[in-house]
């Protein structure tokens, strides 16, 4: 089973700093030029597996090195394939909404996502009281930091491995939000060695307006993720970018202060949503979840705001770049992301299955039958239990909250809604309908 160590690469130099952010950018560029060929190639109708992809590794051999360029190209080839796949889905009607092909890593302009992916048997780390990590990089930057051909770059690393076993492919990022370069080395460990070995219970998460995620374990628990203040901050600065465009002449399209908002709005957002996905995955994979299900966001979005900042919104969710994230993660714990369509259940009563005239408002859920819970975790658990009807006893939703850093959980004391609802379905002698759910929290 996969586990992953994580580790803080440290620079020592200047010029060293240069040449790792270097060799980052040209992942990302290389990343960029393979995917858009890729694109044109798939837009006129033609396939996207005859790009010359050698021709792009040649370009960029020497400053990468030719494995890393290899590896970056893989790497785009299984977003492709994950692509067709959900396409493939949504033809056959199971998917509501129709999937993108694979983004880009983003410009110079507006902040490149500075990523790239070692094979796992082109890079070592030693482990002491100053750990190492080597890794390939090409001839042209060798030549900058004068290591002869047959040297690699070593940094030193800052972390104590969690796990051992058979390293798998390396993940380096930059995280321009707290200026730190991080390494990630998933590992295959033996099944004997695990705390918590993975089972068949499965899972799945409802992408919410008030909260980013929504997830419910068919043993019961559940995982709320707050995202009032995120969204809020992220908006703030999205009408800051709207009122400075609209001070610029009309040859003009940006400014330096419009584009730093720009890669300080895009850096703060990934990394909480980086975050949020590997304090996810990892809780799920203690639960022994095998399976993830994942659907949409369409319309989760309120439509009150400035017309002009409203669209610029929708920008805040990259549910897109959320999904290629979790299943990267997950890839790491061994578990399946599977996408399938969640229509109707943020809708749905799950006590009398009532559609059309229940009432969602902000948080809850209420039902002319009686139901009243609250609207996400009953998305998310209805949306569980039409892939599973096991599905256990749910107890008080996991409540957790941003502080800037990482994810916490917050001891806010339960609603009224939520107390009952969860006493309710504990209690063996109710009827069915209590089958949900926590209800909101308070702010």
């Amino acid at each position: 089973m996969k586990r992953a160590n994580q580790f803080n690469v440290r620079l020592c130099s200047k010029k060293e700093r240069e040449v790792f952010k270097h060799w980052l950018d040209a992942s990302a560029s290389l990343w960029n030029e393979t995917n858009y060929a890729r694109r044109q190639a798939f837009l006129e109708d033609k396939s996207v597996w005859d790009v010359d992809t050698g021709k792009l590794e040649g370009k960029y051999k020497n400053v990468l090195s030719s494995s890393v360029a290899q590896q970056i190209i893989r790497k785009n080839s299984e977003a492709w394939r994950s692509f067709f796949s959900s396409n493939e889905k949504y033809h056959a009607g199971k998917l509501e909404d129709k999937p993108s092909p694979p983004g880009y890593w983003g410009n110079e302009e507006d902040g490149r996502v500075l990523r790239s992916y070692v094979r796992k048997d082109q890079y070592t780390i030693e482990f002491g009281e100053r750990s190492r990590l080597e890794i390939p990089i090409g001839s042209e930057l060798k030549d900058k930091l004068g290591l002869n051909r047959n040297e690699r770059l070593r940094v030193e690393i800052a972390g104590d491995p969690k796990w051992h076993g058979e390293q798998n492919r390396l993940e380096l990022v930059y995280d321009e939000t707290a200026d730190t370069f991080r390494a990630f080395q998933p590992v295959t460990v033996d099944d004997s060695r695990l705390d918590s070995p993975l089972a068949s219970e499965e899972a799945a998460l409802d992408v919410g307006a008030n909260h980013l995620v929504a997830c419910t374990v068919s043993t019961g628990t559940q995982y709320l993720y707050e995202g009032r203040d995120l969204f809020e901050q992220f908006r703030e600065t999205t009408e800051q970018i709207a009122d400075y465009q609209s001070l610029l002449d009309n040859q003009r399209e940006s400014s330096k202060r419009i584009d730093r908002l720009y890669r300080k709005r895009t850096n703060w957002r990934n990394h909480a949503q980086d975050s949020l996905v590997r304090d996810l995955v990892e809780r799920l994979y203690n639960e022994g979840v095998s399976t993830l299900y994942v659907g949409d966001i369409k319309g989760v979005l309120d439509t009150h705001w400035k017309p002009r900042v409203n669209a610029k919104t929708h920008n805040f969710w990259a549910f897109r770049r959320f999904i290629d994230r979790l299943e990267d993660v997950c890839e790491e714990y061994g578990i399946t992301v599977a996408e399938e369509s969640e229509a109707w259940t943020s809708q749905e009563c799950p006590a009398c299955g009532e559609r059309e005239d229940t009432i969602r408002h902000e948080d809850s859920l209420t039902c002319p039958c009686g139901f009243e819970g609250h609207a996400d975790l009953v998305a998310s658990a209805s949306f569980l239990r039409r892939q599973t009807n096991e599905v256990g006893s749910m107890a008080r939703p996991v409540y957790l909250k941003w502080n800037n850093h990482e994810w916490r959980d917050h001891h806010s004391p339960p609603s009224p809604v939520e107390t009952t609802a969860n006493e309710e379905y504990t209690n063996q002698s109710t009827t069915e309908r209590n089958i949900a759910l926590g209800a909101s929290q308070t702010d």
